[in-house]
């Protein structure tokens, strides 16, 4: 009797449950990110936010160099951007012209780009929808110094081979400066990317071992019958 009343109880929930969103089309790609239209904030920013991060002294040539470049790119999105050689800073803020609040957030990762010795053409990427980034800081994964500059080392790889191969394998571009890793790329990619960093660092898996993964991982792509399951 007791289990009788614990189906009808079940089938009742079951009326009463509500639609979740991943009860929606499996093939929906969530990790789309949808082109922002100017019309959906006509008024632009009513308030004003701004970012400021610091660069190391060896790049102040370097960014005085580039930064009308920078302010130009900054511009077309309605922000506004400040050069300081005295105190070694670079700040991004929001204007009234200002339409996607998110573009801030964006133009914050370009000076935290630019300040870990990114490229000015190759950081400026990351205003588009399309590109994340992330910087890993390795220092701190390892306490031996002579360990961490041979372990990075080994990340680098010959010529810096091994890199290269691991920017075409995660489409994503990978610089190595100092005690951190910058990468810029997919949200796959940078996932990925991650994972190899902090292995290698840690020494828990050499970066070859993660190649030959990826080599097997995009061979099997190849296959339809395989390329949605989860390798």
């Amino acid at each position: 009797m007791a289990n009788m009343e614990e189906i009808e109880h079940e089938e009742q929930n079951i009326e009463k449950r509500v639609p979740k969103p991943w009860d929606e089309d499996p093939n929906i790609d969530r990790w789309t990110v949808e082109k922002f239209d100017p019309a959906w904030n006509p008024t632009g920013m009513l308030s004003s936010t701004d970012f400021t991060t610091l660069f190391p002294q060896y790049r102040k040539k370097y960014l005085q160099d580039c930064w009308p470049r920078i302010e130009s790119a900054l511009k077309e999105y309605g922000l506004a951007c400040e050069l300081n050689l005295v105190k070694g800073s670079m700040t991004v803020k929001t204007t009234m012209k200002t339409r996607d609040p998110f573009i801030v957030i964006k133009a914050r990762d370009l000076i935290k780009l630019l300040s870990r010795s990114v490229p000015a053409p190759q950081a400026i990427k990351i205003l588009d929808d399309e590109v994340q980034c992330d910087i890993i800081k390795i220092r701190n994964l390892v306490r031996n110094k002579e360990r961490f500059v041979r372990r990075r080392q080994r990340l680098v790889g010959p010529n810096s081979s091994t890199l290269k191969t691991l920017e075409i394998l995660t489409s994503c571009y990978i610089l190595v400066q100092g005690s951190t890793v910058a990468a810029m790329g997919s949200w796959k990619g940078l996932k990925q990317i991650r994972k190899i960093v902090e292995d290698c660092i840690q020494n828990q898996m050499r970066p070859s071992y993660h190649i030959k993964a990826l080599l097997i991982k995009k061979e099997l792509m190849k296959d339809p019958a395989l390329a949605e399951h989860n390798h």
